[in-house]
């Protein structure tokens, strides 16, 4: 039997990576046109129910992403990939409010737990590591696709079918990545130091760590803003006869712009140094979100214009933090520190949406301006403490 190698292997992944992520932000994407006004939620419920994927995420990844360096990552990737379906599938059988949509959404944050990183991990294992960064990119780039093909399909689906078909539909995506996963090389990993969840050896690795918690940073900020961009541009819409992009095509775009941002954020990391870089990056995106944040009642244009600059600097420094953090880590080690990787990231992550939605009601709630203000300022104070951990590490390796 012939199987995938070289760039056919980084293809097929990648084009699996997209399937696995048409779920991945339906509940976002719906939610303030469907969800809030059938519950009755308030922005913090919201932000906590949307949270609850990443909050999954977080509580299985480090099992399911360290087990990969114990047993072939393929194997992980398939069982995460069906879950993640699955999982979907159940929200839109069986959610009936706040707390049955949380526990359904970690489920499937609990399968794309043991797709994303064992993804990446099974990706890598088979690719030779002068191969390794560019390939990594692209990998963690296609994710931008995937997030905006979720955001575009589900408001799609949820408008003309009603809100259950969303999750319907897009459950079917992970079949993707599940005939990826059979059209793999088997591979056995090397034997692993340690226990299966001794992250002992990837918290001294203070290089690791360092990437590990701007990481955690970057996604406080990216989750954030994904998770309320559909009900800001809504916000906007409502106050702007002329919004000029409906809240669908805003989204989209914004997503689909991170595919170019991360690549040459990479590519400048690559130039100019990742410390550099990735620190520049994260201080203009702090910049820009309080731009926004006390603009949100100006004109659609400005707003417009802002938006699709941060949709441009928040992922500029993805793939330099991942491809950094993988070079940094130990090969034997490699599984943990992904799993290290997406904790903080995927925990943040959980939080920026919370957090941000705890930030609205505080001060004003969706239809104020001020409660927009609190948000976008929450997100650049949580961003900007990627470039602290990046001069930590240094400081201290």
């Amino acid at each position: 039997m012939s199987y995938l190698t070289g760039r056919a292997l980084v293809g097929a992944m990648c084009a699996g990576q997209v399937g696995n992520l048409l779920p991945h932000v339906v509940v976002p994407a719906i939610m303030a046109a469907h969800l809030i006004p059938l519950w009755g939620l308030s922005a913090a419920q919201a932000g906590l129910m949307a949270g609850a994927y990443a909050f999954g995420y977080m509580l299985a990844v480090p099992v399911l992403a360290a087990l990969t360096d114990r047993i072939d990552a393929r194997l992980v990737l398939l069982f995460g990939s069906a879950l993640s379906g699955l999982a979907t599938a159940a929200f839109g059988l069986f959610a009936e409010g706040l707390w049955s949509a949380a526990a359904l959404w970690a489920l499937a944050g609990i399968g794309f737990a043991g797709a994303y990183m064992p993804g990446l991990k099974a990706l890598t294992d088979r690719l030779p590591p002068q191969d390794s960064s560019r390939s990594i990119t692209l990998y963690t780039s296609s994710f931008s696709i995937g997030v905006g093909l979720s955001f575009l399909v589900s408001q799609l689906v949820a408008a003309s079918y009603g809100w259950r078909a969303s999750f319907f539909v897009t459950a079917f995506g992970p079949l993707l990545m599940i005939a990826a996963c059979l059209a793999m090389a088997p591979f056995r990993p090397a034997p692993a130091q340690g226990h299966l969840l001794d992250f002992r050896p990837v918290l001294r690795n203070r290089v690791a760590m360092g990437y590990v918690l701007g990481y955690g940073a970057h996604c406080f900020e990216l989750y954030g803003m994904r998770t309320w961009i559909v009900a800001f541009w809504t916000y906007v819409a409502a106050r702007n006869s002329d919004a000029l992009l409906s809240p669908i095509a805003v989204s989209v775009i914004a997503t689909v712009l991170s595919l170019p941002a991360s690549i040459l954020g990479n590519e400048a990391a690559i130039r100019f140094g990742r410390h550099r870089a990735i620190t520049i990056v994260m201080m203009v995106s702090a910049a820009v979100a309080l731009a926004i944040g006390f603009l949100a009642g100006a004109s659609p244009g400005w707003l417009l214009a802002l938006v699709l600059v941060y949709a441009i600097t928040i992922p500029a420094d993805s793939g330099a933090l991942t491809s950094g953090m993988a070079a940094s880590a130990v090969p034997a080690n490699r599984g943990a520190t992904m799993a290290m990787h997406s904790t903080a990231g995927f925990g943040l992550s959980a939080l920026g949406g919370w957090a941000g939605g705890l930030a609205l009601d505080a001060f004003g709630g969706p239809a104020s301006s001020s409660g927009w203000a609190a948000l976008f300022t929450v997100f650049a104070a949580g961003v900007l403490l990627g470039p602290l951990a990046l001069w930590w590490s240094r400081r201290y390796a």
